[in-house]
């Protein structure tokens, strides 16, 4: 397991892009530990919770590739409250045969722990099948002791192929934009929003869910079939899920959720669509029923995954790829109008040229107010999951 430290030092100063902070009872703005050593298997994707003891609880898919590797399972590990070290590697969930990819943790307003998680049919994403699991009992040693496991099932209906096309039409799509095959594109994904079979699989999930006053649930998902996002909205605590309208645009996946103040919620995707890269921002006005087209922010993406918090003193923070080129950063931004811009940032890695690669962030802030941050690292020496912890008050905007 390996540790490190991130903070620049002048005299007797740390110093940031954020301000110049007195060193004198400073702790490391980002401290960092491998949670397992470099290997030579894939690993990614993972997704991080807090126990309501304290413990940190993480998981990730690992195996010889992707959705087109039948070894793919999912895994985990846990840091005690108070340890320094996390866990021995434990199973979290496997079909045998199949790659199981895409974890995800949420801890609903029961105090129930859940996993999300695809199984690929076919080694297409297109034909995911979206599972869970559930336990009341995860708060001791090894894996959560699982009481119940199922599919969740989404469909739907005619009205998501009519708001593509409507939302196709507000972008006014031209025919350049695609080169020769422009309309056909276009074309191609409102016949397979016509289909039933279509609509109702390949849905998967990348961050968090977010809960809302009343406690409804809303899991976002994505589609790489139809490159589009949407939500899965739960008003029972998880019990049943329904399907809301589609998250359209020029390419919006991975959506990460927030919640303005005025009850307004702001996904922000994942672009993979045509240049120029950036993240993308839809909105919902109902409660995550129905969303915006999906438009560019200034914050650039590579074609990566982020994730977005609301932190406790209302301020929203982003961790993303500061590129729209490549993975070669990971980066902290934070936003005090609720999203609407992103003037004060921090890049948290690379922090040696050992690791040439940093994706996937997933961002929760614990009980004592720190910030904690689990992403996918590689480099010559392999791939692995990293843990950060972000110190909140060493982040000065002034």
């Amino acid at each position: 397991m390996i540790s490190s430290q991130f903070v620049f030092k002048f005299g007797l100063f740390a110093v940031s892009t954020w301000g110049v902070l007195p060193l004198a009872n400073a702790e490391p703005l980002f401290t960092t530990t491998d949670i397992f050593p470099p290997g030579v298997k894939h690993t990614h994707s993972s997704s991080i919770v807090q126990c309501p003891n304290g413990d940190l609880l993480a998981c990730w898919f690992h195996g010889s590739g992707e959705r087109s590797a039948d070894d793919v399972l999912v895994q985990g590990a846990r840091l005690k409250k108070g340890a320094k070290r996390w866990s021995p590697v434990f199973e979290m969930a496997d079909t045998p045969g199949f790659p199981d990819c895409n974890p995800i943790l949420h801890i609903d307003p029961k105090g129930r722990l859940r996993l999300f998680w695809v199984s690929v049919l076919a080694h297409r994403w297109e034909c995911s099948l979206l599972k869970f699991r559930r336990a009341e009992d995860y708060q001791g040693t090894g894996a959560p002791n699982w009481s119940w496991q199922g599919i969740v099932q989404l469909k739907p209906g005619p009205e998501f192929a009519q708001v593509m096309k409507q939302r196709f039409d507000e972008l006014q799509l031209n025919t350049e934009m695609w080169a020769e095959y422009a309309q056909p594109y276009e074309t191609m994904l409102l016949k397979a929003a016509n289909d039933p079979f279509k609509r109702q699989t390949g849905w998967m999930p990348r961050t968090h869910p977010l809960t809302l006053p009343g406690d409804r649930i809303l899991l976002p998902l994505y589609s790489d079939g139809f490159n589009a996002s949407l939500v899965a909205i739960s008003d029972d605590h998880g019990g049943t899920w329904r399907a809301s309208r589609p998250i359209i645009g020029l390419g919006p996946i991975q959506p990460s959720l927030a919640r303005r103040r005025d009850g307004t919620i702001v996904a922000f995707c994942r672009d993979s669509g045509p240049p120029p890269f950036r993240v993308m921002a839809s909105l919902s006005h109902d409660n995550g029923e129905t969303w915006s087209a999906a438009l560019d922010t200034t914050l650039p993406n590579p074609g990566s995954s982020l994730e977005v918090t609301v932190l406790r003193d209302g301020r929203w923070l982003i961790v993303y790829n500061d590129s729209n080129k490549s993975r070669d950063n990971l980066t902290v931004s934070i936003s005090t109008d609720e999203g609407k811009t992103w003037p004060l940032k921090q890049r948290l890695e690379p922090q040696d040229d050992s690791v040439t690669s940093f994706s996937y962030p997933s961002v929760i802030q614990s009980a004592d107010g720190a910030v904690h941050i689990t992403y996918t690292c590689k480099g010559p020496r392999g791939g692995r999951i990293r843990h950060g912890i972000l110190q909140l008050n060493q982040l000065k905007s002034d």
